[in-house]
């Protein structure tokens, strides 16, 4: 039977020139691999990127490298194996996998220690073409230097297309080193919000608070666990936090609004010697009071980037039931639908958005 040697997906050409095309198939090369993709999710930092945001677009040498295939929220099946991948990734054709955001280089510094999601050389898919071509489409090649993880198969179809997002989660929530007596707060309750709740409340701490201003969101957040949850534009935030904490303010700050009222809201509500941690992407320049930082609390900054060590984790969650996709991923589209896709992500009456090739208007055909 004749197989077809082109594919569909969506490519970046630049900002907001996100187009549905027909592109060549990829082959795998010796060591590599090429997955038929099941799922992927829309992320906040995808959205920036198709907006235009200065971090992804901005100076000499942007970090985009268009014409590119986007998306790092993926997974699918084992379709095509080069020479010896089988063998270096402890796979076979047909297996359930998903690979980690980062393609590192293998050979800098941090690679070389161990902090592969530092590298130097920073290839994610779905942002730099050819070597990092990402999951928005039917097809994906994984080079020899991805980080592989098999995926159960009693694991139902949303909950492996979160595998991603979760793993960031556990990442940030580690960072925070919550203790038993801490009060938390965690400012936003997006997917990675809600994720990073469901994480937080595992646990334990004293209080858990979540900060949002979608009511649905906080209806999730409180059935995630969170104690107490807070709607800025109905009560105030660093009141309550510190009506909480006889005055002093939490323990520790997650930061995953993405707007910069997040920080120096953040800021001002945590107490001295406090643990602030930054996750989110930012649209746009953050300025805030640095002596807050040093001479009036010396806080300690920690920041949170992807997910070193953190996958069989979250595949282990889900696995036990510990953690869910279950409202929180609120809608699917074919690749053909990416238009109605990535407004539907970009408001707030969605929470995770996910293309699906084959499905909705993919099918029609």
């Amino acid at each position: 039977m004749f197989q077809s040697r082109s594919m569909t997906a969506i490519v970046c050409h630049g900002p907001k020139d996100y187009r549905v095309e027909a592109v060549g198939k990829p082959e795998p090369r010796r060591r590599e691999l090429v997955l038929k993709i099941d799922a992927c999710g829309i992320c906040a930092s995808d959205c920036k990127c198709w907006s235009g945001a200065n971090m992804f677009w901005g100076g000499q040498n942007p970090y985009v490298k268009p014409p590119v295939i986007p998306g790092h929220e993926f997974f699918g099946r084992v379709e095509a194996i080069g020479e010896d991948a089988a063998e270096h990734f402890g796979v076979a054709v047909g297996d359930r996998v998903i690979a980690e955001q980062i393609v590192p280089c293998d050979k800098c510094r941090y690679c070389r220690s161990g902090s592969y999601w530092m590298c130097e050389v920073h290839n994610i898919f779905g942002f730099q073409k050819q070597v990092a071509d990402g999951g928005m489409a039917e097809y994906m090649r994984i080079p020899e230097t991805a980080r592989l993880h098999k995926i159960p198969e009693e694991i139902s179809l949303e909950d492996a297309a979160i595998i991603e997002p979760l793993s960031c989660a556990i990442h940030t929530v580690n960072r925070g080193d919550i203790q038993l007596d801490d009060v938390v707060v965690i400012a936003g309750a997006g997917p990675l919000g809600l994720f990073m709740t469901q994480i937080a409340h595992l646990k334990t701490p004293k209080k858990l608070v979540v900060v949002d201003l979608v009511p649905e969101r906080l209806a999730l957040a409180k059935s995630f666990g969170a104690d107490v949850v807070i709607n800025p534009r109905e009560q105030d935030p660093i009141e309550i936090v510190r009506g909480l904490t006889d005055g002093y303010g939490c323990d520790v700050y997650i930061e995953t609004t993405g707007v910069p009222a997040g920080v120096t809201q953040g800021l001002e509500m945590i107490r001295k010697l406090g643990r602030f941690v930054e996750f989110s992407v930012f649209g746009a320049e953050t300025t805030a009071d640095w002596s807050i930082i040093g001479d009036r609390k010396e806080l300690d900054i920690r920041g949170a980037h992807l997910a070193p060590y953190c996958y069989p984790i979250a595949i282990d969650l889900l696995s036990r039931g510990l953690v869910t996709s279950k409202g929180i991923v609120t809608h699917h589209y074919g690749l053909k639908d990416w238009t109605t896709a990535i407004d539907k992500a970009y408001g707030l009456d969605s929470i995770k958005v996910l293309l699906r090739p084959g499905y909705g208007a993919d099918a029609a055909d």
